[in-house]
């Protein structure tokens, strides 16, 4: 069986049951919080506990998850790749363009992979936007927005993102943008080309952001992230792009109906009405059982991981897409700093 370490176990404790359920052995599981350490160990009794990833660096497992720190990934990633141990890794690929300098660097010499775990590609609605831009029905994207929003009251945030010792009130509100970024450069293909980072509401420290991205295929995309009011109820996540014959954007509507999404074809390009239709995404269905929605970009992420580990299939979102995105929020907080001028961004993929 394919062994498995977990690092970080707020987040990574689920992907640790995903890891189990799909196949995976979870042989250590690791964190400094010894409540979060304890309660892991308690439910894989077989995995061995440890405070940090450097004592397991050396166990010998075939895979590791990271979801520690949100600005603590790189170096561990580039440890265990040097060590042919595959690499699933969270939320920021990298916070700075040498640290994603140097972990492509160590991918593409590993005998290992490595994977981003960026679950918003794999959500329904996500998935459903992809299929109708890559199908043709709306032409080439011009304009992609996207939204990554927690309608959270003051106190709430304070209590989130207030704490500068935390990893939450270390980083830049443009640096937590790889849940819209990374739809976006999905369904449309494209690499970012220039970053604009535009403040939302009062103080120097904004809690809001809104990110404009010119893409590699002179498409633009809006991108809102972070504390604003009125989130969407798909996982906090809406997506829209506008083509060159039409629309496809998921619905702003209660319950189940966030998932799906709305398809337009003009009618011009047509030859005769416009098509308007809205789509249900299919049920994923994974280990034998249907997966709830909110789980499904999760799951599917790692099942796509044990067949990159397992089976040899490509990563479903690999180092350079991964460094792109997270090298957004970077570029967005110069932006941010010089007061929402653009910056280029660096060639990922030339590199």
């Amino acid at each position: 069986m394919t062994r498995v370490t977990i690092v970080g176990l707020g987040r990574g404790l689920l992907l640790a049951r995903w890891c189990e359920r799909l196949g995976f052995e979870v042989a250590a599981v690791c964190d400094p919080d010894e409540g979060l350490l304890a309660a892991a160990a308690k439910e894989f009794p077989a995995a061995r506990p440890a405070s940090g990833w450097a004592d397991v660096l050396a166990d010998g497992a075939d895979a590791v998850v990271l979801a520690n720190d949100f600005d603590g990934h790189a170096e561990p990633a580039i440890a265990f790749l040097e060590r042919g141990v595959h690499v699933l890794s969270e939320c920021a690929a990298c916070v700075t363009e040498d640290e994603g300098r140097a972990l492509v660097a160590a991918a593409e010499a590993s005998t290992a992979t490595y994977s981003f775990a960026e679950n918003y590609v794999e959500h329904p609605h996500v998935r459903t936007v992809a299929e109708a831009l890559r199908s043709g029905e709306v032409g080439e994207a011009q304009l992609v927005e996207c939204d990554y929003l927690h309608a959270l009251g003051p106190d709430d945030i304070r209590a989130l993102a207030g704490d500068p010792a935390h990893w939450r009130g270390r980083i830049s509100p443009t640096a937590y943008c790889t849940h819209t970024l990374s739809p976006v450069l999905d369904v449309s293909g494209a690499w970012p080309v220039e970053v604009t980072a535009h403040p939302v509401g009062p103080g120097a420290r904004p809690m809001a952001v809104v990110l404009v991205t010119r893409l590699s295929t002179g498409a633009l995309a809006v991108t809102r992230q972070t504390f604003l009011q009125g989130e969407p109820d798909s996982h906090w996540s809406w997506l829209s792009v506008r083509g060159s014959e039409g629309l496809a954007e998921s619905l702003r509507a209660p319950g189940p109906d966030a998932w799906s999404v709305r398809v337009r074809r003009e009618g011009w390009a047509r030859g005769g009405e416009p098509a308007d239709e809205v789509r249900a995404p299919e049920e994923v269905r994974l280990a034998g059982g249907p997966v709830d929605p909110m789980e499904a970009g999760t799951a599917l992420i790692v099942e796509g991981f044990r067949r990159t580990v397992v089976e040899g299939a490509p990563p479903r979102v690999p180092v350079r897409a991964a460094v792109a995105a997270s090298l957004v929020g970077v570029a967005g907080a110069r932006s941010l700093a010089e007061g929402s001028v653009p910056v280029r961004m660096p060639d990922v993929a030339g590199w």
